[in-house]
């Protein structure tokens, strides 16, 4: 019988033979019942031996103490690498060093700066609060001030909603890079040409820096399709039409997810891409499944 099993990807190596890497990305829970879900993620997730898992910081700092809290649980109860995201919305710069001197204090090793959405949300006016960071590569430069963090940033493949165009995002990577970044991840995206298009640019700008894609298994493609929108990232025809009629079966929807989002990671590694950096939305069973499909197993099971 002809074997017709994909020949992609061995387990946890590319196709050019380098070992692959991933992150998971949590949002802080506001409810004890997604608390509870955040947990089952992590617990989940957690023997897979990420490089790292972060935790989202609110506009504003609106999810300040509960962004501290998750990081400071995942310290305690795992063993798991966390990664404090944190922004200067609205915030003086005595307040944004004072969170970053408390991650320092409780253990945090890395930092994912971001300038943060408006207050207001997607789609407002930003303007830098009078006594704060300007942006995220003078925030990039006062976490460094204060301690030796590992620094993360964003980058965008597809533009920055606020950016008049490309030049713009890649003067600010620079700016962010200076400052002290040595990782950037990106935005989500569905067509894999516009990520390497865009580290293309990056790379012929002399920017040297780990891209990290930023993968978003499609839970919900309403919800994806409105965040797409409000964030730049370009929703193609055939995405929608794979999920068409499907807003009312979950169970079809979830294997049509896994399906895209594991063909999107392979077609990334088939080219080279060893990190990857999963947008869990608190949810473990499709990002499990699709690192199964890399080759990745819970320790215990690849020690049998």
């Amino acid at each position: 019988m002809t074997n017709i099993a994909p020949q992609r990807v061995s387990r946890l190596v590319n196709g050019r033979g380098k070992s692959l890497r991933v992150s998971f990305e949590f949002f802080p829970p506001r409810t004890e019942e997604m608390e509870r879900s955040l947990w089952d993620a992590i617990e989940r997730l957690a023997p897979l031996h990420p490089h790292f898992v972060s935790v989202t910081y609110g506009a504003g700092g609106s999810t300040r103490e509960r962004t501290h809290a998750t990081v400071k649980r995942i310290l305690e109860e795992t063993a798991l690498t966390p990664a404090a995201h944190l922004t200067c919305v609205d915030a003086t710069r005595d307040e944004v060093d004072a969170v970053v001197r408390n991650y320092r204090d409780i253990g945090v090793k890395h930092i994912v700066a971001l300038r943060g959405d408006p207050a207001g949300g997607l789609g407002a006016p930003y303007a830098p609060h009078p006594g704060g960071y300007e942006n995220a590569a003078e925030l990039v430069a006062g976490i460094k001030r204060i301690g030796d963090f590992e620094v993360s940033v964003s980058a965008y493949p597809e533009k920055h909603p606020d950016s008049r165009h490309g030049n713009v995002d890649l003067d600010m990577l620079q700016a962010k890079v200076d400052a002290g970044a040595t990782r950037a991840i990106t935005q989500f995206f569905f067509e894999n040409d516009l990520y390497f298009q865009y580290v293309d640019r990056v790379r012929s700008r002399g920017i040297d820096i780990p891209i990290v894609p930023g993968i978003v298994p499609v839970q919900n493609f309403r919800q994806v399709k409105n965040f797409a929108e409000r964030c730049g990232t370009f929703i193609p025809n055939w995405l929608a039409e794979r999920f068409e009629g499907l807003d009312d079966d979950v169970s079809t929807r979830k294997l049509v997810a896994a399906a895209i989002a594991a063909e999107q990671v392979f077609n990334l590694a088939d080219r080279g891409v060893t990190d990857f950096h999963f947008y869990t939305m608190n949810r473990a069973d499709l990002v499990f499944a699709i690192c199964h499909m890399l080759g990745l197993r819970p320790a215990e099971k690849v020690a049998a």
